[in-house]
């Protein structure tokens, strides 16, 4: 079972954060505006492919290289206590606590980079003082709870099985697995996730560009993902899956990729 020094997770994961959310910003685009209640033409089409890109510029290294930081972290300690058998539960609860503590920076860059990308602002810097104008620093965390609602079932399918698979690759030709090896594994796992928990992103969007005062703005995650299939179905349940699993699998690919990559540099 692997481990990865706390200075090279902090530097491996701020650059994969960095690198995915860059490369991969006009398909989080497309899948932002199938989400939205505007409707994917009325919230700009095709139009501004890298609106609020600027926010992921920002914020996207920092909330990678923490959650990389607490991931590894927790690794580092436990390892040492458990079994082999046991690992698959160690991810999940590692994954777990770097969403959690990830989501502090990372909401407030989704809720800016959302609303540019659904053309209610014409640029980041313009969402961040109207947010901060009219709903205070509170508004730049609305999602958060449904956000971590939706990344701890992604991790907990994700990161397990992106270990799994490495560890069956690494024991198929009996040595650690290459920097595109490690992507590969991750682009599967990626898909995999995106494809379970696509209901759950449809419901953070949902709340995230709700109006202020609308009772979505304020809803729980189930009865919203209730009143969302009643009212629009299946289809609207897993609106945007298929940039959405597109997206996470060459994610997956580019972010476990770069991760593997800077740390095969650094250690």
């Amino acid at each position: 079972m692997e481990t990865v020094p706390f200075g090279t997770s902090v530097l491996a994961g701020g650059v994969a954060g960095m690198a995915v959310d860059i490369v991969l910003f006009p398909i989080d685009t497309i899948k932002t505006r199938l989400q939205s209640h505007s409707g994917f033409w009325r919230s700009g089409g095709f139009r501004g492919m890298y609106a609020g890109l600027a926010s992921v510029v920002v914020g996207s290294a920092p909330g990678a290289a923490l959650f990389f930081c607490t991931y590894e972290l927790l690794k580092t300690v436990c390892i040492p206590h458990i079994t082999q058998q046991q690992a698959p539960f160690l991810y999940m609860v590692a994954a777990c606590c770097g969403e959690i503590v990830a989501c502090g920076v990372r909401v407030p860059v989704e809720v800016v980079k959302q609303r540019t990308q659904a053309n209610l602002y014409s640029s980041s810097f313009q969402c961040l003082i109207h947010t901060i104008k009219s709903e205070g620093i509170r508004g730049l965390f609305r999602g958060y709870a449904t956000t971590v609602v939706r990344e701890i079932p992604f991790a907990l399918v994700q990161y397990p099985c992106w270990e799994f698979f490495k560890r069956k690759w690494s024991s198929y030709q009996s040595h650690l697995v290459s920097p595109v090896q490690g992507a590969l594994c991750g682009a599967v796992a990626g898909g995999l996730s995106a494809a379970v928990t696509t209901p759950l992103d449809v419901a953070k969007t949902r709340v995230m560009l709700a109006e202020k005062a609308s009772a979505d703005a304020k809803a729980r995650v189930l009865p919203l993902l209730v009143k969302i299939g009643q009212m629009e179905g299946i289809s609207g349940l897993f609106s945007g899956t298929f940039p959405r699993v597109l997206g996470v699998s060459v994610g997956g690919f580019v972010f476990f990729g770069a991760y593997e990559l800077t740390k095969s540099f650094v250690l």
